[in-house]
């Protein structure tokens, strides 16, 4: 009888007799922990696809009620129970993204603090340091980034600063809405009376 084949990292045929009782064990466990991965994403799959059909019905049967026609996009909308303290929510946000004029509006900035050192205060200066870093995904914080258009930074003379306002400009340039994403959030009261989101990542559980 042939020997069982298995295929290593190179992608070379080891017979199952050369392979060593830990390498046995670790196949197993990564296999059959995988399978479980699969099998509850599955779930979860089945669950949001049921959990958007049931309370997008619910919402038009809601507008039945009132003679309101649905059409339209789809926005945000909450529906709690009647103790009010369960809530189930739809958020649409939009996807954003920037251009290559965000690196502009960088440069302008890093410009305009360099230029006016003694006119921007400590907490603004963090702020400024702050909004172009890149986060744990690689990605720059949209909030940040689009947090520094609130931001009342003036010149020398009190007045608007070109430099700063082409900055801005060059921010509002640099977004892009690619799409909206639409999200479930279940919350529920906890014993403060504060809605707290119920985690569905595997990561924060």
């Amino acid at each position: 009888m042939s020997d069982e084949m298995w295929i290593n990292g190179q992608g070379h045929h080891v017979p199952a007799s050369m392979v060593s009782d830990a390498d046995k064990m670790k196949e197993e466990l990564v296999n059959r922990l995988h399978a479980g991965a699969d099998a509850t994403q599955a779930v979860l799959a089945a669950f949001k696809k049921a959990a958007f059909d049931e309370v997008y019905a619910a919402r038009e049967l809601l507008f039945e009620k009132y003679g309101a026609k649905v059409g339209g996009a789809k926005g945000n909308f909450t529906i709690t129970n009647f103790a009010g303290t369960k809530s189930v929510e739809v958020k649409v946000s939009d996807r954003i993204s920037f251009g290559p004029e965000l690196q502009a509006a960088k440069a302008l900035i890093d410009e305009f603090v360099e230029e006016n050192a003694e006119g921007v205060n400590d907490n603004a200066r963090v702020l400024l340091e702050h909004a172009f870093q890149v986060n744990k995904a690689g990605r720059i914080d949209t909030n940040r980034v689009l947090g520094l258009r609130k931001l009342q930074i003036k010149g020398p003379d009190g007045g608007a600063h070109p430099k700063w306002e082409a900055a801005m400009q060059a921010i509002t340039d640099a977004l892009q809405i690619n799409g909206t994403s639409t999200y479930l959030l279940f919350k529920e009261a906890d014993e403060r009376g504060v809605m707290v989101t119920k985690s569905l990542d595997f990561a924060a559980l």
